[in-house]
């Protein structure tokens, strides 16, 4: 007999041999059903394997993560089957399953093109309606060897195995290298899609063979199959890429540098009314506006401590003559540079610089990605010099700025994470009196305010903890938006001091405060979010006057444009000799909140008719009341 542990620790004596499948049978008849695969001891197999002695079982059920693992695992399999009877010739890298399916990469002498999938899902429906059982197989290495004899990239695969044992998964004619786990059989991968082509390197090394990839999903019901179809097909629409192409937006160009985007005169416009609202809401709050340069030394930076955590994420050096020059990867040394050159008071304090910065980063071009990732981002970014009484103030201060700015935004906030260190201190500064005063602070103010956080042990930047605020994208990603980042570490490399009421020098602490995260980062949120129809503060142009004969009313719809312009809003008048419907067609198109149409009965009686972008139903009033309506629709940031 056998015991086995169950994860809620309970246990129950078995037959040696006995399988995961007998057991969920014997626990309930619907578990046995309901049941893909299971872990044994933690390791993800299968639920035919045979328990030979005293172990852990977890059965794996439909509707979790693990079950989606294995079925993708295993339709994964199921493809490498199917290419291999279409192209006998074809030589298979790896094909694991990931967050949303899986892939494949495979090396074939003819060429394989997104309108072969269909053909490749034709005969993958076909072999799982053969029934065929998946069975797992453990051979010697060297009988592996022997088995893949004509596939280089297994070979590769298998000389990295230091285990003699080798575990192979066979389905009738077809085996692969593979630990597991898999479903019993393949009638039962049912609900699947091949999604895309595209080229990848074997190994993920660009001075190695390029492969054909090619990318899937599979579903345990097809009702989630389509769910996940339309969510793409949302993703796409929403894709911040294709708006910002459309739309005019912005520019990535390899002629003018990877991950350096232009920003075009629509998504200039957009990023200029941000940093004015921006700025205007940093001076409510206290927050005086630096410009310094681009470029900084190295010794600022190995001052600042950034330079030995950082530099491999820098651009390279700048050298000139005897000095050293850095494109400026972050804001905070300039800003201490500033706070040095005064003499200060403990009556000066808190001082609260803030700047829109452009910062460098050499990201990997593998890593960039549109909007989302790249390697010249700009900012708002700030700084607070405060005694040790006002860090509590302050630090919720700087929330309940960040916590306006995202309301103001449309977005929502998902959680807060407290940042902290961890046990290697090789990454963190190596003070523990500092740090651990400056935790103590954060998690003091968070839970008097009744802020709830998730501690994250090991994220805190190198000079001390930090609040970082998560927000939920249109798309459901999670990403940091705005962090409150605490530090005693920089006063101290930069000797900042400030005379206190007692006539003797202090230190003060450094609250770094980041506020939308970087426009890039947030135009490719925006983009998604509001699926590229911004909002009217914030849209390029905010109204579109179309006359409705160019000869007759183009002078009138000049006329408003004036006015228009006279209150600072943003709106083009579309002159051009085409007719009423494709003009107003060609505003939707672009996504502008408002369309005015200017015929005869507008002229005369001073009247707009507009209609809102994604509406049919137009609505006629007079001119003073649409601007009445405008503004207020504008300053409320509907």
């Amino acid at each position: 007999m056998i015991t086995i542990t169950f994860p809620d620790n309970s246990k129950r004596e078995y037959e040696k041999g006995v399988t995961p499948k007998a057991v969920a049978k014997a626990i309930a008849p619907g578990l046995a059903k309901k049941s893909v695969a299971a872990k044994i001891d933690g390791v993800l197999t299968e639920l035919d394997r045979p328990i030979e002695t005293d172990a852990s079982l977890e059965l794996v059920v439909k509707g979790t993560d693990a079950a989606f693992e294995v079925l993708n695992h295993s339709t994964a399999h199921l493809l490498a089957h199917a290419v291999k009877r279409l192209y006998p010739d074809a030589r298979f890298g790896v094909g694991p399953a990931i967050d949303e399916g899986f892939y494949y990469d495979i090396k074939t002498d003819e060429a394989i093109r997104d309108e072969d999938l269909s053909r490749i899902e034709e005969m993958m429906r076909k072999i799982a309606k053969e029934d065929l059982p998946i069975k797992r197989e453990v051979v010697t290495k060297e009988e592996a060897v022997s088995r893949f004899s004509a596939d280089p990239y297994k070979q590769e695969l298998l000389q990295e195995i230091e285990d003699d044992e080798i575990t192979l998964y066979s389905q009738n004619g077809f085996t692969d290298l593979c630990r597991g786990g898999h479903v019993e059989r393949t009638s039962l991968i049912r609900h699947f899609k091949l999604l895309s082509v595209a080229g990848a390197y074997w190994r993920g090394d660009s001075e190695r063979e390029m492969l054909t990839r090619i990318y899937g999903t599979s579903w345990f019901t097809e009702e989630k199959l389509d769910e996940y179809l339309a969510l793409r097909e949302e993703r796409r629409e929403r894709d911040h890429r294709k708006l910002g192409k459309e739309l005019k937006i912005f520019l990535l160009s390899d002629e003018a540098g990877q991950g350096l985007p232009i920003w075009l005169p629509n998504g200039f416009t957009v990023r200029r009314v941000l940093e004015e609202y921006v700025q205007r809401l940093e001076r409510r709050y206290g927050y005086k506006h630096l410009s310094p340069p681009i470029l900084g030394t190295r010794q600022l930076y190995e001052t600042s401590g950034h330079f030995k955590h950082y530099k491999d994420d820098m651009f390279p050096l700048i050298e000139d003559e005897d000095e050293s020059y850095v494109l400026r990867p972050m804001a905070c040394p300039h800003h201490a540079i500033v706070y040095k050159s005064e003499l200060r008071s403990y009556r000066d304090l808190p001082l609260r610089y803030a700047e829109i910065v452009t910062q460098y980063r050499y990201e990997k071009s593998g890593a960039l990605s549109g909007l989302e990732r790249v390697r010249a981002m700009t900012l708002t970014d700030a700084h607070i010099f405060a005694r040790k009484d006002q860090i509590k103030h302050e630090v919720l201060s700087a929330y309940g700025l960040i916590r306006k700015a995202i309301n103001d935004l449309g977005l929502t906030i998902e959680y807060v994470e407290l940042a902290l260190r961890d046990a290697d201190k090789g990454k963190f500064h190596e003070s523990d009196e500092l740090w651990d005063e400056a935790e103590k602070v954060m998690k003091e103010l968070l839970d008097e305010e009744r802020i709830e956080y998730t501690e994250m042990k090991g994220e805190a930047a190198f000079y001390g903890p930090k609040i970082d605020i998560q927000v939920r994208t249109a798309l459901g990603h999670i990403i940091t938006m705005s962090t409150v980042q605490l530090d005693f570490l920089l006063p101290e490399r930069f000797d900042l001091t400030y005379i206190g009421e007692d006539g003797k020098r202090h230190r003060p602490v450094l609250i770094h405060r980041g506020l939308i995260s970087t426009w890039e980062r947030l135009m490719s949120i925006l983009l998604e979010q509001f699926k590229g129809a911004f909002p009217t503060w914030l849209a390029p142009t905010q109204a579109a006057i179309i006359p409705v004969s160019v000869e007759k009313h183009l002078d009138h719809a000049n006329k408003l444009q004036g006015l228009f312009l006279d209150a600072d809003y943003r709106t083009e008048v579309d002159d051009r000799e085409e007719k009423l419907g494709k003009k107003i067609r060609d505003a939707q198109q672009k996504k502008i909140p408002f369309q005015l149409v200017i015929g005869d009965n507008e002229v005369e009686e001073n009247t707009v008719t507009y209609r809102r972008y994604g509406e049919k139903e137009q609505h006629t009033v007079g001119f003073d009341e649409f601007m009445e309506l405008f503004a207020k629709e504008i300053a409320q940031k509907k």
